[in-house]
């Protein structure tokens, strides 16, 4: 290929030369994005007509296992955003401990990450009930992705939105995740990258799923990809590039944990200081 601007063309060629490989795939489609959108001039979110203003707010994560202090420092941390993530899924002690914890510092409020960790259909419901009452707003992947009945039934009980994280990885998993859960978390390191991104939120919002998007441990790059999406996102989880100390871009900017989508071209990136290009 010799023009950049064919990006379906190039992507679903570079899907097919090998099975999985995502964050791979994803790697080409978010530098095509951005060479195009610099040579353009615009940024993506501008590009696919979405209002900047509509972005929302990102929260923080506090990972499972952790001490009380590793707790409360986490909390001092996150001071910045109006919303914390808290990875759950371990006994109901050690879960109950987190939430409670948390709580005796701050009542800011809380996405849940179960990761798959509620086998017993009773249990989960009985954990989102008690998580209700506690200023949690929604629970990715409560039960195992397999447990598709029991998460159906749990689901259509729970007074929280359920979404799908393990269970949702790309575009063609979606219309089997209908009616077993409320909305999906989309990541482009599991959907090849923006483009497939996009499809994404088309096809939710066509079933009337509520959507998600969300991050592995990754730099400014794939985040300041990522938040091109975030307008048509409900909730994002786009804290990676703070989880690392070797960022060699600056992208995303955040405003009170809100995205702030910036009139730069492409992804927005620019060099830090002393990074050297090959």
């Amino acid at each position: 290929f010799d023009n950049p601007f064919r990006i379906e063309d190039i992507m679903m060629e570079v899907d097919k030369l090998t099975t999985n490989n995502t964050a791979a795939k994803a790697a080409v489609d978010i530098a095509l994005h951005d060479l195009v959108g610099n040579i353009i001039g615009q940024p993506w979110w501008k590009i696919w007509g979405f209002n900047p203003d509509d972005a929302p707010h990102t929260c923080y994560t506090i990972g499972y296992d952790a001490s009380d202090d590793v707790v409360n420092e986490k909390i001092e941390e996150a001071s910045w955003t109006k919303i914390l993530k808290v990875k759950l899924g371990m006994t109901e002690k050690e879960d109950k401990r987190m939430i409670n914890l948390i709580r005796a510092k701050t009542d800011t409020v809380i996405c849940i990450d179960a990761n798959q960790g509620w086998r017993d259909k009773h249990y989960a419901l009985d954990m989102v009930n008690w998580l209700a009452e506690r200023n949690v707003n929604m629970i990715e992947q409560p039960m195992p992705k397999l447990m598709v009945e029991e998460t159906a039934w749990l689901t259509e009980r729970s007074p929280l939105p359920i979404i799908a994280d393990e269970a949702c990885q790309r575009l063609t998993d979606i219309p089997n995740l209908k009616g077993v859960y409320h909305g999906i978390n989309i990541k482009l390191m599991k959907c090849t990258g923006m483009r497939e991104a996009r499809e994404m939120i088309s096809l939710a919002n066509a079933l009337h799923m509520r959507i998600m998007v969300g991050c592995m441990t990754e730099t400014s790059v794939a985040i300041s990809a990522a938040a091109q999406i975030s307008p048509k996102v409900e909730w994002a989880d786009l804290d990676g590039n703070y989880l690392i100390a070797n960022d060699c871009f600056d992208g995303m900017k955040l405003v009170d944990g809100r995205i702030t989508l910036e009139d730069k071209p492409g992804l927005g990136l620019t060099k830090k200081p002393g990074i050297i290009s090959l």
